[in-house]
């Protein structure tokens, strides 16, 4: 039985589609990217050839944590290690038929798309940083995991608590994980409804900022700008869109869903069910942690999910995946 299994599997390999999912702000660690760099010379190349005004590189190895948690730090330097471990599968010869990414994640997928190059990610997501972090100095926000509520009644909170200010869903993450984000009053109503609701649990989330909610709306117009001034290339495989949840439509542009999804909700749970529902069935989550992969499990029991982060994880998953 154990052979059939195992001829099985390499007689599938031909046939699997193959999904990657960039990590977002939140789970960057110090140390990522080292032992990259340490063994493979497009590490080397990469974090070696970055013109930030920042070292990128010293930053990502030595920390400290509370500076590469920084949004303005902590989107370069995510980004980058993407940029890597997604050039080290291609090595392999592991490259993926669709991508998507959370949030700061989707520059990463656009850049596996072939539709910005390294250089320009970089810069963009270094600019995003700054301006999502003036746009939030002096808000009075706060941001919430609600667990256990159906997305109905996640979204009948928010109306209850908007009549004390903003407060909006920003991540539809998984089945019974909604996250919920604005000013502050608004967002403990919202709470509080969403207990009485019946929601297991609401748990307060440390982050800088109401991402992904209407207060991000002064960002999102200097991003525009920027973006107007970015010469895109073809998405040579498709990218589920946060905002949307699909592939680019014929009437939208890159430049304008990226505008969007700055002060809008991402919508993950939707995104993963795009994907199945194209043919996925292996999903390899790129950057540090497991977030994506626990979100995946929870939306399908019977998909492959792989997760690289260091030369341990990079093994199992070519491992896995090429059936060696």
């Amino acid at each position: 039985m154990g052979s059939n299994q195992s001829f099985l599997r390499k007689g599938m390999v031909k046939f699997m589609k193959t999904a990657f999912v960039y990590a977002g702000q939140g789970s960057q660690i110090v140390g990522m990217g080292k032992e990259f760099y340490q063994n493979f010379s497009i590490a080397q190349e990469v974090f070696d050839g970055i013109e930030l005004d920042f070292d990128v590189k010293k930053l990502c190895f030595e920390g400290p944590l509370e500076t590469l948690s920084q949004t303005q730090y902590t989107q370069p330097c995510m980004v980058a290690v993407a940029i890597i471990i997604t050039e080290i599968l291609k090595e392999h010869g592991i490259v993926p038929e669709m991508a998507a990414g959370l949030s700061l994640g989707e520059y990463s997928a656009l850049y596996a798309s072939g539709a910005l190059d390294r250089k320009t990610a970089l810069e963009l997501v270094r600019y995003r940083g700054r301006i999502m972090e003036e746009a939030v100095q002096g808000i009075e926000s706060k941001m919430v995991a609600v667990l256990g509520l159906e997305r109905e009644f996640v979204e009948q909170a928010c109306a209850a608590g908007a009549q004390f200010g903003l407060v909006q869903p920003a991540n539809y993450n998984c089945p019974g994980q909604i996250v919920i984000g604005g000013e502050v009053t608004a967002v403990d109503k919202a709470a509080e409804r969403a207990l009485e609701l019946k929601a297991k649990r609401v748990i307060p989330l440390n982050v800088s900022g109401p991402f992904h909610t209407a207060l991000l709306e002064p960002a999102s117009k200097k991003l525009a700008e920027r973006l107007n001034r970015v010469a895109f290339g073809d998405l040579q495989i498709p990218v589920v869109f946060n905002t949307t949840a699909s592939e680019i439509q014929p009437e939208q542009t890159i430049e304008g869903l990226l505008t969007k999804q700055i002060m809008s909700p991402v919508y993950f749970e939707d995104s993963i069910r795009y994907m199945l529902d194209w043919g996925i069935d292996t999903f390899v989550e790129i950057g540090p942690g497991k977030v994506l992969s626990g979100f995946i499990k929870k939306i399908s029991k019977n998909t492959a999910i792989y997760q690289v982060e260091d030369i341990a994880s990079l093994n199992k998953t070519v491992e896995s995946i090429k059936g060696e």
